[in-house]
């Protein structure tokens, strides 16, 4: 299936990109992810012990949320303000 994978703030700026398409036979989140990390590199700014929230057609999810065909994934830091 096809997805768009989308990368904010450090996330964008550790992956020197802000999006890209991704073809996979992943059935979830956390196999994407696991995808992305099996690249090796800048991918390790992904890696599972840093804090990194993703979102799924714009609704947060967890590692567990099911893909659909033509979705948008979403990895971003948290958020912090002042």
């Amino acid at each position: 299936m096809k997805l768009r994978i989308r990368y904010f703030a450090s996330l964008r700026e550790s992956l020197g990109l802000s999006h890209e398409e991704m073809e996979t036979s992943a059935m979830t989140v956390g196999e994407v992810r696991s995808e992305l990390l099996a690249r090796g590199q800048a991918y390790v700014c992904l890696q599972r012990d840093r804090s990194v929230r993703m979102a799924l057609n714009q609704v947060m999810v967890n590692e567990e949320a099911v893909l659909e065909s033509n979705a948008e994934l979403a990895f971003f830091p948290p958020v912090t303000g002042g």
